[in-house]
Order: C-alpha cells, then structure tokens, then sequence
C-alpha cells in the first residue's frame, strides 16, 4: 500500500510540475511576441521543396507582406514554413519561427530570425491565433487542416475577433470546399454564412491587398 501510495504521490508531483513547464512556455512565447505588431501566420506542407510552385509562391508572398510592414508567423519547419519564413528574412521584415518538438519531420529551418521551440502543440496553436491578422493556408496534411478547422471554429463561435483565412491554391482547396458545400451545408451542420469566413485565392498579390483591405497597416 506505501509502494502505491509513493507511485500516485509521485504521478501527482510530475503533473503539478508539468503546469509550470506550460506557463513556462506561455510566458516565453508572450514575451518574446509581444512586441511582434501586425502580423500574419501562413501554414502548408512540410515536404514540399523549393522547386515546388507553392514554395515559390509563399516565398514571394512573404516578401510582398513585409514589404507592406506585416510580420510573417510560420510553425519554423520546413516545406512550405521554410519558404515563408525565407521570403519575410530575404525582404528584411521579423520572420517568426514557432518549431515544435517532434520525433520526425519536424527541424527548425534557418530562415527565422526570432525562433521559440515549443513542447506542447496547444501553447504554440493559441500563440498562432494570439498574434495573428490573418491566415494564409496553403496547400498541406493533416496538421496544416488541424489549424485551419480550429481558426474558423473559434471564429464561427466567436471565442476570438473574426480574422481573414485565405485558402490559397484553388485547385487543391476547391475539392473540399465543394464536398463542405453539398454534405455539411446542404445537412445543415453549418450556416450558409459560415461559407463566407473562407476565402480561396490564387495570386500571392491579390491576397496581400485582400488582408490590407481588412487590416490597415
């Protein structure tokens, strides 16, 4: 029974310890972004490569949206991260680095010249929404899905002031919105305004005067 009792005590400790490791990493992240300004947070794939027409392209947006004095947000990896964060770097502008600890995939790019490194998935998703005027979302998996579908529902429910969320690419993008349409639209499981929080587009300069209009600078 002492055995048992030391093992949960134990258990209770390390839990109580990880709650100050999760303000440790709230602190951290609130100190060094608070200054950040206006800035806007563009997600895609980790595995594409330079030669990719959507590396490519969020390279050149990055660069246009420091340009106009926005600060460039990405999850610090590569693919799609790298090019951002490269594009705001290469156009003189603050290129946020917010990497993750993974076990694969997952490397800091050199791009980023304000980095934090997160443990926890949650503290770093509530720093993109935090310090964020818009979202861009190119084209990617499971985790570039996972922060698109969380920033329109805390939109749709109001929990944070409505944002612009720019699906960029409508030739991968358009499949999805179509099947939202004709099963979760057309079942009712969404509002026909809901339709309206996403917006798809294609050229990096139309977005960038989409989020200008929207968020004066």
């Amino acid at each position: 029974m002492r055995e048992k009792q030391y093992v949960v005590d134990a258990l209770s400790i390390e839990e109580s310890w990880r709650i100050f490791r999760i303000m440790a990493e709230f602190v951290e992240a609130i100190e060094e972004l608070s200054q950040l300004g206006y800035a806007v947070s563009i997600f895609g794939s980790s595995r594409v490569t330079p030669e990719d027409e959507y590396y490519k392209k969020a390279v050149y947006l990055a660069r246009r949206l420091v340009e106009k004095g926005f600060a460039v947000i990405t999850g610090g990896g590569p693919g799609i991260m790298e090019a951002a964060n490269r594009g705001a770097a290469e156009g003189g502008g603050k290129s946020v680095g917010m990497n993750i600890r993974l076990p694969f995939e997952q490397k800091p790019n050199p791009y980023a010249n304000i980095r934090i490194e997160y443990k926890y998935f949650f503290v770093r998703k509530v720093m993109f929404v935090k310090y964020a005027m818009a979202y861009v979302v190119m084209p990617g998996g499971f985790g570039t899905m996972d922060e698109l579908f969380e920033a329109v529902t805390l939109i749709q429910t109001k929990r944070i002031k409505a944002f612009p969320v720019i699906l960029m690419g409508s030739d991968y993008w358009n499949g999805l919105l179509d099947w939202v349409r004709a099963t979760m639209l057309s079942e009712r499981k969404i509002q026909p305004e809901d339709m309206e929080l996403l917006q798809v587009m294609d050229d990096p300069d139309q977005v960038v005067k989409h989020i200008q209009k929207l968020v004066i600078v």
